[in-house]
């Protein structure tokens, strides 16, 4: 149930290893950090390759690779592993744990923590994106929030398709986020929201659940406009 390959291209990635067959796709949330040590072990000796900017912070843990740029005022904690043709903006906040595929944009005002990104995504402005995965070509909009903890602190649920929930072992979970698929602007995504490759979610949508791939989530606000009174 929830198999990896129902949501994303592992020709996509050069980190498919993370995931295990016949596991859900976000057990391989807990397998980010010791894989991304021993990636960084492998490469220890040629960490920076692409262009760091002077004013930008890179911790001692972190891979820039050929062909990336990371912007000033940018900070990167790591351990990150920042892949070919990527650009982190001025202003983005990498922490532990990190890892961003082939081409993809970090963006201004941006946390990440425990994700994994697929090639080509772009987090461009004010997202957060904790404990995650998003898929190729997987796009947010400015604002939106991968929301990653429960507010009573307890493990994060996935309802299944029988309407039974399933406890995921993790505390700490926010998304996964299907090739192609994109979440409009200002929208938050609650811990444990699995969304389907090529859906659409609109913006301002607060999002709970499993959402079928090529799928539209339609939110119209409801207004009333009045005469102004002097």
């Amino acid at each position: 149930m929830f198999p990896s390959t129902d949501y994303l291209d592992f020709s996509q990635t050069d980190h498919a290893s993370i995931f295990s067959e016949g596991e859900p796709v976000w057990s391989a949330l807990s397998r980010i950090g010791s894989y991304l040590e021993q990636l960084l072990d492998s490469v220890e000796d040629t960490l920076i390759q692409g262009t760091v900017h002077e004013r930008a912070v890179v911790g001692d843990r972190v891979y820039i690779a050929p062909g990336a740029t990371v912007e000033a005022n940018a900070v990167i904690n790591g351990p990150a592993w920042i892949g070919s043709g990527c650009t982190v903006r001025s202003g983005a906040y990498i922490r532990a744990n990190v890892i961003a595929g082939d081409d993809c944009v970090l963006g201004n005002s941006c946390e990440f923590k425990n994700c994994l990104l697929f090639n080509n995504c772009e987090v461009p402005h004010f997202n957060y994106v904790g404990d995650s995965i998003l898929g190729y070509k997987g796009h947010l909009g400015a604002g939106v929030i991968c929301s990653n903890v429960r507010l009573d602190r307890n493990n994060v649920v996935v309802r299944d398709d029988e309407g039974g929930l399933i406890d995921t072992g993790l505390r700490k979970f926010g998304a996964i986020v299907g090739d192609h698929t994109e979440v409009g602007c200002n929208s938050v995504l609650s811990p444990g929201s699995v969304l389907g490759r090529d859906c659409i979610v609109y913006p301002v949508t607060s999002w709970q659940g499993v959402l079928p791939g090529r799928s539209i989530v339609k939110t119209k606000q409801s207004q009333q406009i009045v005469e102004k009174r002097v």
